[in-house]
């Protein structure tokens, strides 16, 4: 009898939830039978791929389903025991923001562009409160605060894009739990940020759990972001619940092939044996190079301070070797990718090209010599024409470079079985792959120009951990068989532990610490680097040696 009084009211309950898709989709339920219970101070993770119905369900709980064409058809969720499908959308409005809050993967998807920080704070607190416009200003900024916002101030006066992506994904969070509510739903919150802004935030949404006894339905990818804060584990295969249970169970004792294979992907923090590369020449050197941003302001937020993006930056790649450019959200690291390949223009110092000046290179002298470093972007569909096919898109740069355009079109046939996509997809368009194949294309194309170097900025970051396995593999290979060198730019420590044979710690610009990935990963010297790697999610799990699915 004690046991039942015990067992706590779940704060929400999913049963035989059916999500239809319209005709034509590659399945007809999005999700087909979903059961899922949230109980209070409790954190579920919902994982899988990409199309496996993740953010199909948060969708159904928060009412926000892509209506008429994928519609909840069977089934029912109940929040706090009141079945949700009853209420009218005045009520649902009501509870949304309230006592049910959704933090999205995207903020600048979800963020107005056109109104301040603190105003969209302010207009959840006007919405469900009688408070006054002085005490909900007071009570946005303690919520900045509470997220750890560097200045609290000067960001309820700034705009969207005037913050860092990670104090964008806090004003989200600070959005959401304004009103302490019961439920929160967070949709991938931490998939593009830098592992010491994903731990603040993992552990904000711990307190959260702790302090108020929210239920908390995490979505993510990330199985050392489920190692770090879940509860139970919930994984969804096309729709499908395979395997769910207590969080230890799932991670250490997979049952479900899907479940075994998604672990086995995940990349060891343990790095492979380190590779020799003494005899081998430099072909890419930069010595002191220098880049800084200017001040900056506007009427809202004030001028700011110049930023020194890259300082005084010097490393050197050898023919062959995989550099790892690694650091937080605006250490310097992307913009240190782009001043190498002259996407930006350095302010000073040396970037060599097999001992040929970058930097100062003409027009003319360095078009010739971008055919031998090559850029492989974060975003695929970004960097990709969509009105070309995909076979014009690869040829591309070599009908620039004078190549004949048949040839250059061949050659481009011959790229994509190269990194493993069928012929059939030469005539498509960038829109009709998925994420891990667009970076597929991505690769091909720069692989074109037959380079000596790739710099590629985060390549994996936004892909599932199986994808990333499969396009991490595909550099891996490339890089044996065509004697490539890699400048890997990754705020994943994980990745660099399995790619990288080097890697270079950034901080405010600065490398404050660079050798093998053994060394650092064994015995980091910097305080900065200590901090990164004590902040990797999930950093004391050890995915399993699943020895029957080795073979």
């Amino acid at each position: 009898m004690s046991d039942v009084a015990d067992t706590p009211t779940p704060i929400l309950e999913i049963e035989n939830l059916r999500v239809s898709l319209p005709k034509g989709a590659d399945r007809p339920y999005a999700l087909d039978g979903l059961n899922l219970t949230v109980n209070p101070g409790e954190i579920v993770c919902l994982v899988g791929e990409s199309g496996s119905g993740k953010s199909l369900a948060a969708g159904a709980v928060m009412r926000l389903l892509p209506e008429p064409l994928v519609r909840m058809s069977g089934g029912s969720v109940k929040f706090d025991g009141q079945d949700l499908s009853t209420l009218t959308e005045a009520q649902m409005r009501g509870l949304r923001g309230d006592r049910m809050a959704m933090i999205f993967q995207e903020p600048m998807t979800a963020l107005n562009p056109q109104k301040t920080v603190g105003w969209q704070i302010d207009e959840v607190l006007r919405l469900h409160t009688d408070m006054g416009a002085k005490a909900r200003k007071a009570r946005a900024l303690e919520m900045l605060r509470d997220v750890h916002i560097p200045d609290p101030d000067s960001a309820f006066n700034a705009y969207p894009h005037q913050v860092s992506g990670g104090q964008r994904q806090r004003v989200m969070i600070a959005m959401a739990l304004a009103m302490s509510p019961r439920l929160v739903i967070a949709d991938e919150p931490t998939t593009a940020l830098d592992v010491t802004t994903q731990l603040q935030i993992l552990r904000l949404i711990r307190e959260l759990q702790a302090s108020q006894g929210s239920g908390i339905l995490f979505i993510t990818h990330d199985f050392g972001v489920v190692a770090e804060i879940a509860d139970k584990v919930a994984v969804l295969r096309q729709g499908e619940l395979v395997e769910h249970g207590p969080a230890d169970d799932v991670l250490n004792r997979p049952r479900h092939p899907y479940t075994r294979a998604l672990i086995a992907a995940v990349p060891d923090l343990r790095p492979p044996a380190p590779r020799d590369f003494s005899d081998a020449p430099v072909v890419l050197k930069a010595e002191g190079m220098l880049k800084t941003f200017k001040a900056r302001g506007g009427m809202f937020t004030g001028k700011r301070k110049a930023v020194a993006a890259v300082d005084h930056v010097s490393f050197d790649i050898r023919r062959g070797e995989t550099l790892g450019v690694v650091g937080e959200s605006g250490s310097g690291k992307t913009t240190v990718s782009r001043c190498v390949t002259r996407l930006l223009e350095a302010d000073g110092g040396r970037a060599e090209l097999d001992g040929r000046d970058i930097l100062n290179a003409d027009a003319r002298t360095l078009r010739a010599m971008r055919a031998e470093i090559q850029m492989v972007f974060q975003d695929p569909m970004a960097s990709l024409n969509p009105r070309k096919r995909v076979v014009d898109l690869i040829a591309q740069g070599p009908i620039v470079h004078g190549m004949n355009p048949g040839k250059a079109r061949e050659k481009a046939r011959e790229l994509l079985a190269l990194v493993e996509l069928s012929p059939a997809a030469a005539e498509r368009y960038p829109h009709e792959f998925s994420g891990g194949q667009r970076q597929r294309i991505g690769i091909a194309r720069a692989l074109a120009m037959e380079p000596k170097v790739i710099v590629a900025d985060e390549p994996v970051s936004a892909l599932d951990v199986s994808v990333q396995a499969q396009v991490l593999r595909l550099l891996a290979d490339l890089r044996e068989r065509l004697d490539l060198s890699l400048l890997f730019v990754t705020h994943d420590l994980r990745v660099a532990a399995q790619l990288c044979d080097r890697v270079a710690v950034m901080e405010k610009g600065k490398i404050v610490e660079m050798g093998t990935v053994a060394e650092i990963f064994a015995a980091p010297a910097h305080p900065y680097t200590r901090k990164l790697l004590s902040s990797i999610p999930g950093r004391d799990w050890v995915p399993p040696v699943l020895k029957d699915d080795a073979a």
